[in-house]
């Protein structure tokens, strides 16, 4: 775990409410969250103690702050928890130091610029937000400022000045979100500077990140979590494998390399178009996707007679469906990750799979979010009658 020891304090915790820097050193974090996973999971297996990062502070490569007014100051920041009260931030400890940077740089371009900032009463005004998304392998940074309208005055200008203090910047994108919404981001995107999108290496693997894509906001533990995944799938290089809930196929396309063929599923149509891109992108041609649920899509394998070797799932914090424990045993698998953001719902779906004839072999934590209160974990699962 390394640099852990080094516990830092913020100024903003106590109101800003996004993490808990400060209240407990990052050692005691690690072992409460063990003890999370354990409240749930201990009954079905044994739980390995968490895997911290080496130094828990400026991990998140993707950054967002509303723009607002305090006493005709413009600010940028984020909201206090539960409230829409704006809280300015001009460096946050979990955030990328970059982005905290050009956050900072962008505000005092709205103030020279004279560009009205946006005011969720009146829904009048211009500048919303600001995201910025790093690829902390490729060094790319992307600034996204999000408008309520397509216009944009002196935006030439503006562009040409944030290039000129921040050089290091390899696209600006303007997305216009012309909604009274809480979403950050509008559906249209119009490159300002480079060509609208970064690129990131993430085991081995090349991926395209778009304004909205997802991606894993901690670069350094995802890998962390998803070479565990491969070491628990045991993969020979002759297996079939599933992956539920795919996403745009990261973890996919990672088991891709050691599999004979991987089938990813996911049901929103723009993740899996951003997968079929990044696959096509490395030369993946053993993994194919589908827009679909997974739940039918299994069900459909066991009435065809299909089996699968290897089933991987992430689901969302919700966990999964006893509908979905029941389509994934009846096409067999003999080995089952399944990667968990909420240990409780693990629990609820380990019960599942017991009573479906499989059994928890281990559980691993890994800490993506240092100094929040979410947990990751990964349990392998093995058919009863498999060894």
């Amino acid at each position: 775990m390394g640099n852990a020891e080094i516990n830092k304090s913020c100024p903003y915790v106590k109101e800003c409410g996004a993490c808990h820097i400060g209240e407990r050193t990052y050692e005691e974090e690690l072992a409460q969250k063990k003890q999370q996973v354990e409240a749930y999971v201990k009954k079905y297996c044994p739980v390995a103690d968490m895997a911290g990062m080496y130094y828990p502070y400026h991990y998140r490569n993707k950054v967002h702050a509303v723009f607002g007014r305090i006493k005709d100051e413009v600010v940028a920041g984020t909201y206090e928890e539960g409230t829409h009260r704006i809280i300015p931030i001009k460096s946050c400890l979990i955030e990328d130091v970059q982005a905290s940077k050009i956050i900072e740089t962008v505000t005092d371009l709205i103030k020279s610029f004279k560009i009205w900032v946006y005011n969720e009463d009146t829904c009048r005004g211009l500048m919303r937000h600001i995201l910025i998304r790093k690829g902390m392998s490729t060094k790319q940074i992307m600034v996204v400022l999000v408008t309520a309208g397509p216009e944009f005055p002196h935006k030439k200008n503006f562009v040409a000045k944030l290039r000129e203090i921040h050089p290091e910047i390899t696209t600006i994108v303007q997305n216009i979100n012309d909604q009274n919404t809480t979403m950050v981001l509008g559906e249209k995107n119009k490159a300002l500077y480079g060509n609208g999108y970064i690129e990131d290496v993430l085991c081995g693997l090349r991926f395209r990140i778009s304004p909205s894509s997802f991606y894993q906001i901690n670069s350094a533990q995802a890998q962390v979590l998803y070479k565990k995944a491969i070491q628990a799938a045991a993969l020979t290089g002759t297996e079939t494998v599933i992956d539920a809930y795919c996403g745009i196929g990261t973890i996919g396309m990672i088991m891709a390399t050691k599999a004979k063929r991987v089938t990813g599923i996911e049901l929103n149509n723009d993740a899996v178009r951003d997968a079929k891109e990044n696959a096509k992108r490395n030369n993946i041609d053993n993994i194919r996707f589908v827009v679909g649920d997974a739940t039918e899509y299994m069900t459909s394998m066991s009435e065809n007679a299909e089996h699968a070797d290897v089933l991987v799932l992430d689901p969302p914090r919700s966990g999964s469906t006893e509908s979905f424990v029941k389509a994934a045993a009846s096409i067999a698998p003999k080995r089952i990750v399944y990667i968990s953001c909420n240990p409780e719902t693990l629990g609820r779906d380990l019960e599942w799979f017991r009573k479906a004839g499989y059994r928890a072999v281990k559980a691993e934590g890994v800490d993506m979010f240092a100094f929040t209160n979410h947990t990751e974990a990964i349990v392998t699962m093995q058919r009863k009658d498999s060894r």
